[in-house]
């Protein structure tokens, strides 16, 4: 009856299943006295149900086994290398601070650039103006600043769009600039 439970529900992968099933039938043994016929079930049933939740409770135990063992692997080698961090917070403001002065500074040069199309500077226009004011700005999300750009503007949606992906472009080449430079 063992057997047929273990392959049944598939018990037959855990770890020394030969120990396991002769463990369960030392352990049915001790149990036999608590079979009770009057209650209405046949012995077969009642056996079959208390070696499946014997085998369950045996995979459950193994699995929190195994998550403990990970857990405390993972624990001893996170605490086998002491770090001390000490936090700075003026260095990241600093560097903020220098990166949207000089971002600025770029904008303005782009501004007096000659290859330069009219839509284009009016959006340039528009970003600095945020930029230089940014208490000034409620809300802080695409789509507002897409609107505040367009009433700076005068331009529609798909106009201030086109002109903000050459001006994006610009950006990107600035930005990878400014990253080489910090590193």
């Amino acid at each position: 009856m063992i057997n047929k439970i273990v392959f049944t529900y598939k018990f037959n992968l855990l770890p020394n299943i030969d120990d396991l099933k002769m463990e369960c039938k030392g352990w049915l043994t001790t149990i036999l006295s608590k079979f009770d016929p009057s209650k209405g079930s046949k012995a077969f049933s009642y056996f079959s149900v208390i070696i499946k939740n014997w085998f369950i409770h045996k995979v459950k135990k193994n699995n929190d086994k195994i998550k403990k063992e990970s857990f405390f692997e993972d624990l001893k080698k996170e605490s086998d290398q002491p770090e001390l961090f000490v936090y700075n917070e003026y260095e990241e403001i600093r560097e903020k601070k220098e990166f949207w002065h000089i971002l600025y500074d770029e904008l303005s040069g782009w501004e007096e650039e000659k290859d330069m199309k009219p839509n284009e500077k009016k959006v340039l226009k528009a970003v600095m103006i945020l930029l230089q004011n940014p208490d000034k700005i409620e809300i802080f999300n695409k789509k507002a600043i897409y609107l505040y750009i367009r009433e700076i503007t005068g331009l529609n949606t798909k106009q201030v769009a086109s002109n903000l992906t050459s001006l994006k472009t610009k950006y990107k080449i600035f930005k990878n600039s400014w990253l080489t430079e910090i590193e």
